[in-house]
């Protein structure tokens, strides 16, 4: 069959983006499912930073590459050996598939699957396989999901489902935005209720681990950003306290407000800067939490003596150390009780030929999620 996809040839292209086009959109030919896959048809997928990242050249990627990685489906067909999802069923993508066999799946961690992390590097789906083909030259999939698209074949190990209790539209951000959010407040910090917590960046996932960070009982919430209007969205969705974090004074202030530094600090801006705040914000025994994504060669400079003296912990988080299959659930089912509103994450509902103006509006620090709507 044929899919109209979002692909991208070249990365590194400057915008706006509404006039260079990285972007094109292109009729491209996709293979049926082969064993352990699924063909979805896309109901909605969001723009995040890290298909910017890839546009940009930041997270470089094999091309040509048909992006996105975020998303909600339908189920149109299964291969051979999938037997626990059926036609018009409505899933979850989620952008790293886990093997189940593989270490890092066994020790319940399927966020680090080894196979998975392979197969997103080489722009294949898991079990090796290109689906997407263009004048018979192969086209790479994104995170083994390529969500931009009217059509995708991914792999079973790509698809959460989800039940009745939530718009299909609305369960596109779960595959991303609020599995890496509000997983890196609940699983990676392992958060305590009273605790302080400072969250930087206020993107999309950003949002979703401040509404993470107040269902778990935070208290104060500190939110940070470059962008002052993005502050004001984070105080409309539970920040008790704001600063602007080119605020030269901003860190002392942090620590004066809480006594010494905040027990918590997530960082989800993707720069070498904004750990560096992060770090130096929180407190003696406290722990800072990087879900950010900087150019493979950013370094940082950590103080090791104060890793050790003041008993620090600094902790990497990739998909939130979700279980997706667990948690995706759990968190709609907290969206459902109320508890959870990432509802008011969604920005712009935009077409599919609209896609490199989205990007524009995300690049200028748009701080909702704007969702691809097919």
């Amino acid at each position: 069959m044929r899919t109209r996809a979002a692909v991208l040839y070249e990365a590194g292209q400057e915008g706006p983006f509404s006039e260079t086009k990285p972007l094109k959109i292109t009729d491209l030919e996709l293979a049926p499912p082969g064993p352990g896959e699924v063909l979805v048809r896309l109901i909605a997928a969001g723009l995040c930073h890290s298909d910017l990242s890839t546009i940009s050249g930041v997270r470089p990627r094999p091309v040509p590459m048909a992006l996105g990685h975020e998303a909600s489906a339908e189920v149109v067909e299964i291969g051979a050996g999938v037997v626990d999802l059926k036609p018009g069923q409505t899933v979850a993508l989620v952008f790293v598939p886990s093997c189940g066999h593989c270490v890092p799946c066994m020790e319940g961690r399927p966020a680090l699957c080894e196979p998975g992390a392979l197969a997103n590097g080489k722009g294949t789906l898991l079990g090796g396989d290109i689906k997407l083909r263009e004048n018979g030259s192969p086209v790479h999939h994104h995170s083994g999901v390529s969500a931009f698209a009217e059509y995708a074949v991914v792999s079973r190990r790509s698809c959460v489902p989800v039940g009745d209790n939530i718009e299909p539209v609305l369960a596109a951000v779960f595959g991303c935005a609020v599995l890496t959010g509000v997983g890196a407040v609940i699983n990676t910090a392992q958060f305590k209720a009273g605790c302080s917590a400072l969250i930087i960046g206020m993107g999309g996932v950003g949002l979703s681990a401040l509404l993470g960070a107040a269902a778990a009982g935070a208290e104060p919430i500190i939110a940070v950003d470059v962008h002052d209007d993005k502050l004001e969205v984070a105080r409309a969705l539970g920040a008790t306290h704001t600063f602007n974090a080119q605020d030269k004074d901003a860190i002392a202030k942090i620590r004066e407000l809480t006594k010494g530094g905040v027990d918590y600090a997530f960082e989800f801006a993707g720069s070498v800067q904004a750990m560096e705040f992060a770090y130096g914000a929180t407190r003696r025994g406290g722990t800072t939490v990087t879900a950010g994504l900087p150019h493979p060669d950013s370094r940082w400079n950590l103080q090791q003596v104060s890793l050790t003296a003041e008993e620090r912990t600094v902790k990497g988080s990739y998909i939130g150390s979700c279980i997706p299959a667990r948690d995706v659930p759990r968190y709609i089912r907290l969206y459902a009780a109320g508890k959870l509103p990432v509802d008011k994450l969604i920005g712009q509902r935009l077409s599919l030929d609209e896609i490199n103006e989205g990007f524009d509006r995300l690049a200028a620090g748009h701080g909702l999620r704007d969702l691809i709507v097919f």
